[in-house]
Formats: structure tokens, C-alpha cells, sequence
């Protein structure tokens, strides 16, 4: 497995990524979950073998990345990154600059990062997305995680790698930030594939359906799996679907 490189967009969000197997202007950016392990390199290496240039920022305010966390919409991060490959940007492990003019680009999202590719979906250089177990609406909490729950445990079990005021963590709860239900009416349904399992404890399938349906999404749901994350791109049953989403004009 090739061992991703390293630059950094807009000053403040480090990213890693990969370059394909073979010449190619087609880009996948993955939005992961949080809280969780910041890397995810055969998720990379998998899409860069089939022909993607393939990225992973960290959002602004985690782990590495500068900045300070949901001070922002975090799609808007993505929407940085997009911003900046055209313009070209230095592998900080060589030191060269690396140039791209990406024809499409797609964003692919799990759980939390689901958030951020659904919205940055709005964008008209943003080809196509696939979101895993997006949390669509932060209004509807989880029962398991509920944001209060999730914003100690974030604090204690991960300390200074999610850096954010207990302010800007409530916006969360009103509903208008961050929130793709609060925009469902303007996310383009006809380039947003989605999965989800019914059985997910983590974020609930049911808004899940529902925003399919208003947003008019591919659904593609499954009785039994559990929460997905960004990993679960790379499985057959995920990638099959996939492969004939993205090849679709």
C-alpha cells in the first residue's frame, strides 16, 4: 500500500493524498467521521489504484489542521480545498509542487463527514457525492450519542485533537448550521448517492430516508451493518454501486 503524502490548503487544513495509478483529472475527496483515528490510507490507496487523485483533510480545528473547530460550517473546509487544486500546492514531503486541473471532483462522506459532502454537494464544481450514514439532521440526536454526551467524551477521551468552544458546539443543536436538513429543498438530489444500514444505533436511519426522499437521492439501504464509515467505501457491495454511480452522465 503507497504511503500517502502531505500538503496544506489555505494555510490551516493539512491534508494527505495520493496520486493515481495512471494519468487522471478526476478527484475523491473523503469528509471522515469524528471523533475518531484522523487517517484512513486504504481508502486512498484503493480509489488512487483506480485512477483518482484521492484526498483527506482534517478539519480545521482537529488534529493537525490549524484553526479552531465548528468556528464554520466544516464543508466549507472541503469547499476550500476544492478552491485551491486548480492553483496547485507543495508535497510537503518533497517539497515540489504538485499541479492538477481536476475535470471532476467527488466527495465522498461517512457519519459526521456525511454532513459536509451532502452540503458541499450545492456546489456547481462538485460532480457527484456518496455519503455512508450521514447525519443529516443535528436536530434529530442520537440515543446513543447525544451531542451533549458526544461534546464531554470528544473533550476528555480526545483532548486537543478537536479544539473547540463549547459555543460554537451548541450551534449544532439549532438547526441551521451545518445542518443539510435545514437545506434539503436545495441539495441536488440527481448527484448524491447514499447508504445506510437500519439497523445503524449511531445515527438513525429513519432522517436518513426521509431526506432521500424530499432531496431526491439514491437510497440505498441495508437491513443489517451497522454504523459505516469512510473504510466502507472501499467494500464490494459499497464500491460496486459506486463505480456504476460515478461511470452514470
Amino acid at each position: 500500500m503507497a504511503h500517502p503524502s502531505r500538503t496544506v490548503f489555505k494555510k490551516e487544513i493539512i491534508t494527505e493524498f495520493l496520486a493515481p495509478s495512471r494519468k487522471s483529472n478526476k478527484v475523491i475527496i473523503f469528509c471522515k467521521g469524528m471523533p475518531g483515528s484522523p487517517g484512513s490510507s486504504s481508502v486512498l490507496d484503493f480509489y488512487a489504484k483506480k485512477g483518482f487523485w484521492t484526498f483527506l483533510p482534517r478539519y480545521r480545528g482537529s488534529w493537525e489542521s490549524r484553526g479552531k473547530f465548528l468556528k464554520k460550517s466544516p464543508h466549507l473546509d472541503i469547499l476550500d480545498v476544492i478552491e485551491e487544486l486548480p492553483r496547485g500546492f507543495k508535497d510537503l514531503w518533497s517539497g515540489k509542487k504538485v499541479r492538477l486541473d481536476p475535470k471532476d471532483i467527488y466527495v465522498f462522506g461517512a457519519s459526521f463527514g456525511g454532513s459536509a459532502a451532502l452540503l458541499a454537494s450545492k456546489d456547481r464544481r462538485v460532480t457527484k457525492v456518496v455519503v455512508a450514514a450521514p447525519v443529516v439532521d443535528w436536530v434529530k440526536d442520537s440515543k446513543v450519542e447525544p451531542l451533549d454526551w458526544l461534546e464531554k467524551t470528544t473533550k476528555e477521551a480526545f483532548g486537543e485533537a478537536y479544539r473547540f468552544q463549547h459555543k460554537d458546539w451548541q450551534k449544532l443543536s439549532k438547526g441551521n448550521f451545518y445542518n443539510p436538513w435545514h437545506e434539503k429543498e436545495l441539495i441536488p438530489g440527481e448527484k448524491v448517492l447514499v447508504f445506510h444500514a437500519k439497523d445503524d444505533e449511531l445515527v438513525p436511519y429513519e432522517p436518513t430516508e426521509k431526506f432521500a426522499d424530499i432531496a431526491g437521492a439514491k437510497l440505498i439501504s441495508y437491513k443489517h451493518g451497522g454504523h459505516y464509515g469512510v473504510a466502507s467505501f472501499i467494500e464490494p457491495k459499497f464500491y460496486n454501486h459506486i463505480r456504476k454511480f460515478l461511470a452514470q452522465k
